[in-house]
């Protein structure tokens, strides 16, 4: 698993410390949470390509 470093105010260190004990969490497991729902929150491989895909009748019934 790539190890990442960066650098933050003290101040903002700190304030992360105290949200990762909050949630009982080690600040490296709490920041890859954070990057997760940031960065993994994009669409599976191929998700539109399913688009106009239905081969079955449409169980649409407009109102």
């Amino acid at each position: 698993m790539p190890q990442l470093h960066c650098y933050i105010p003290d101040e903002l260190a700190d304030q992360l410390q105290h949200k990762a004990t909050q949630a009982h969490l080690s600040v490296s497991k709490y920041l890859a949470l954070l990057i997760q729902k940031d960065v993994g929150s994009t669409w599976p491989e191929n998700y539109f390509d399913l688009f106009g895909s239905w081969e079955g009748e449409s169980s649409y019934t407009p109102t």
